[in-house]
């Protein structure tokens, strides 16, 4: 399955912001859960960091789908 496009407005955004933007979850406070319970891998490793960094081009696996930063218009 290709990764699905999250568009951002900025440089960056928060591991737990791409969560929510994305769907997976529907709160902020659901990704500390998801973090815990699911295999979050963020361009290959293993993450577990909420607050971790991404950027355009970044791809995270989680839920059993793939999505990838994008920069938005």
């Amino acid at each position: 399955m290709p990764a699905r496009d999250v568009e951002i407005r900025g440089e960056m955004i928060r591991l737990g912001q791409l969560l929510k933007l994305s769907g997976v979850v529907d709160a902020g406070s659901e990704v500390k859960d998801v973090l815990a319970a699911e295999r979050v891998v963020v361009n290959g490793e293993t993450e577990s960091r909420r607050g971790r960094q991404l950027h355009p081009g970044d791809v995270v696996r989680v839920a059993g789908e793939e999505l990838r930063v994008a920069r938005g218009a």
